[in-house]
């Protein structure tokens, strides 16, 4: 039988990693988050990365921690929606321009 997980993100201790650094650091993670989106943008296309968001954001938006800041609502969104496989990408990948931009942080799961 396969645990049974509360949030969304508690399947994969590194994208739960990266949830709470946007969770206590929003304010100072906001460049991040924007440069994250971005990269998705020129993916996909900035149309669909808005298409995308309207057509799946929850109807208790507003009402929870990461809906205060747009850029990280759509973050948190994207990171939700994708198959865990691109969760776990996109949290490595967090991780490692967290590195780039010359920010110290030491990751408590060892992926440092």
């Amino acid at each position: 039988m396969s645990p049974t997980y509360k949030r969304w993100y508690d399947h994969d201790p590194l994208l739960l990693e990266v949830i709470e650094l946007l969770r206590n650091y929003q304010e100072e993670l906001h460049a991040q988050a924007e440069i994250f989106l971005h990269k998705i943008e020129e993916k996909v296309g900035k149309d669909k990365v808005e298409e995308f968001y309207t057509r799946f954001k929850p109807a208790n938006a507003n009402s929870r921690w990461y809906d205060k800041d747009p850029i990280i609502s759509r973050t948190v969104e994207i990171l939700r929606i994708v198959p865990p496989e691109a969760q776990r990408i996109c949290a490595q990948n967090f991780i490692r321009t967290l590195k780039e931009l010359g920010i110290d942080y030491k990751s408590p799961n060892g992926n440092d």
